[in-house]
């Protein structure tokens, strides 16, 4: 069913709940239509997103599904943060933004529909399960998903490319639109796509970072002001292994010890401080990779470049004070934080 808005308004926007509704509505549409998968809790680039398929389609849906099968029993499910009235209030001040830059020499699309169903209709047979020898229907992309990610989340990447699969299927959209943030899930679902033949455009779009270079994420929204702070060093960390690429090292070694020095120096500083003012944090993991296998390399081909990436676990606050801003949650759960720099190839 679709919760009707008035369709007179700019800035009302129809939510469909299941997927007969919304394929019924999607097959209405004439034109191009692009989709913009998300879990909610959106921020400056998922924005960013949305207006890029504005820009390149004449209607946007945008999908709002917090996806159980990408998290481990072990994750944050519970955790991960729910802010519908927010995103909606978000998307209709788009939608007037939209509406305001668009003109008759260049007319912007905007976005007409958000696809919010259940988790029932999105596994509308056995429940969804995250366990790894889970029975159910699920899409699986190796060995692409045995890398980064994947060495510490062994299912994360069968929920992502399941879930999309699903979404692909339902919107049927002329093209999707993902951010360069998450550049190993871009590279799989590129890879789904041509595997399967499934007929849409993958477009990525650049990542968005706060005026630090903390790239934006739903999960920022856990780390309160305490965390937040030092959360960029993982930024700072690759920028310093691509400033070192950049004065032509290619050795792995030449590029990674510089930003694995930058981070063990932070991680002394915050362990001199006090339990009440420190931030405890967790490497996953430094990442030199091939662009297009994701496999660690030893030394960067320049005429394809790499991937530099990482990803950190913030821990728990130890002795919060009183009044402190925390972070939505309190500061009691982990929050994994990823980013990455593509070294761009050069003759």
């Amino acid at each position: 069913m679709a919760e009707q808005k008035d369709p007179s308004s700019s800035t009302n926007v129809l939510v469909f709940r299941d997927v007969p509704s919304l394929r019924a509505y999607r097959t209405s549409l004439g034109g191009s239509v692009g989709l913009v998968p998300t879990m909610g809790a959106l921020h400056t680039g998922h924005l960013s997103l949305m207006r890029q398929a504005a820009s390149e389609n004449a209607h946007v849906i945008v999908s709002i599904y917090v996806n159980p099968t990408q998290f481990a029993p072990n994750e944050d499910l519970d955790a991960y943060p729910r802010t519908w009235d927010t995103d909606v209030g978000m998307i209709q001040d788009l939608n007037v933004e939209l509406g305001r830059r668009s003109t008759p020499e260049k007319r912007l699309g905007r976005i007409e529909a958000i696809f919010a169903p259940t988790t029932k209709n999105m596994y509308p047979t056995l429940p969804p399960s995250s366990e790894q020898d889970a029975k159910g229907s699920f899409v699986t992309i190796t060995p692409l998903s045995s890398f980064l990610e994947g060495l510490s989340r062994p299912i994360f990447f069968r929920g992502v490319t399941t879930v999309c699969m699903k979404l692909f299927n339902i919107v049927k959209a002329d093209r999707v639109y993902f951010g360069q943030k998450d550049i190993q899930q871009t590279i799989i679902i590129k890879r789904m796509v041509k595997d399967f033949f499934i007929d849409t455009e993958v477009k990525i779009g650049p990542t968005i970072r706060d005026p630090d270079g903390l790239a934006l994420s739903s999960r920022n929204l856990l780390l309160g002001e305490r965390r937040r702070k030092v959360a960029h060093f993982l930024y700072e960390a690759l920028k310093r292994a691509e400033n070192y690429f950049n004065q032509g090292r290619t050795l792995r070694k030449e590029i990674m010890d510089p930003a694995v020095n930058l981070v063990l120096g932070v991680a002394i500083v915050q362990l001199e401080l006090e339990p009440r003012k420190r931030v405890r944090f967790d490497i996953d993991y430094l990442s030199l990779a091939d662009p297009e296998s994701l496999e660690e390399l030893d030394v960067v081909d320049i005429s394809k470049g790499a991937i530099l990436s990482g990803a950190i676990k913030m821990l728990p606050l130890e002795e919060p004070s009183i009044g402190e801003d925390c972070g939505m949650g309190g500061g009691g759960a982990t929050v994994r934080l990823i980013d990455n720099i593509i070294l761009q190839p050069r003759q």
